[in-house]
């Protein structure tokens, strides 16, 4: 099974530390979720993961392959995709533009545009849309259009920033049903979502942070219901205990 870990990672914007050593594994055909309160630290141990922002300390590797301190094109490259809040569409390209956009990092044209045609046979939506400018698509075609694009390398891992944000709940959950497919293919899903319900339906492993620290990790039957979620946020449960081992809270 291939592994995406980050150990110990410490990073930050600036001076300003924001994840004090925090620590996440992920596998393939899983989706891992990532649970915190607004300004934990979740989007930037994603950015840390993708090569966006620097880790000051630790480390991060795929699969025994170390991506610590490499920049984002060489992570793409090595088969790690981020996809940012709003997924990070071009709203001034077309549908067509955008998915050339996502392959970049292909030297060959040809396999470029046998790449798209792929998946536009996998999202025929996106097909009849090719020449639209992806402002103009509908929130739901949007977020096709992101998870498109961050398909045209054929990633081994794909890190999702909050896929369902500005989602109406029918196709907030649409969009993490399209994750959980994902999975399903083989694909490791590392995932940052502020939607819990809709995403421990799909979760496998889930990681809570707090201040920038590991608060949880375990699965998602470990997590009785939104309020004992809410203790470990607020940290009222097990206070002082270890982290060490899944399913415990510190």
């Amino acid at each position: 099974m291939t592994r995406l870990t980050a150990s110990d990672v410490v990073a930050g914007y600036g001076a300003v530390e924001i994840l004090h050593g925090v620590s996440v594994e992920a596998g393939d055909g899983e989706v891992t979720c990532i649970f915190g309160p607004n300004g934990c630290g979740k989007s930037t141990l994603l950015g840390a993961i993708a090569g966006t922002v620097d880790v000051w300390a630790g480390e991060i590797d795929l699969d025994g392959e170390k991506l610590t301190g490499r920049p984002a094109h060489a992570v793409l490259r090595s088969g790690l995709a981020l996809m940012p809040q709003g997924g990070g569409i071009f709203p001034q390209l077309s549908v067509r533009e955008n998915l050339r956009v996502g392959g970049h990092t292909l030297a060959d044209r040809h396999l470029l545009e046998e790449r798209i045609g792929e998946l536009v046979a996998e999202f025929p939506r996106l097909g009849e849309r090719m020449s639209v400018m992806a402002g103009n698509l509908s929130g739901g075609e949007q977020m096709m259009l992101a998870i498109a694009r961050a398909l045209i390398v054929k990633p081994r891992f794909i890190l999702f920033d909050e896929p369902s944000a500005g989602l109406s709940p029918k196709l907030a959950a649409e969009a993490l049903d399209r994750v959980a497919v994902l999975a399903g293919r083989g694909v490791g899903v590392l995932m940052v979502e502020q939607n819990i319900r809709e995403a421990l339906r799909v979760a496998d492993r889930i990681y809570v942070l707090v201040g920038g620290r590991n608060r949880f990790a375990g699965r998602p039957e470990d997590i009785a219901n939104g309020r004992q979620l809410m203790e470990i946020y607020l940290g009222a449960a097990a206070e002082g205990h270890d982290t060490n081992r899944e399913g415990e809270m510190k």
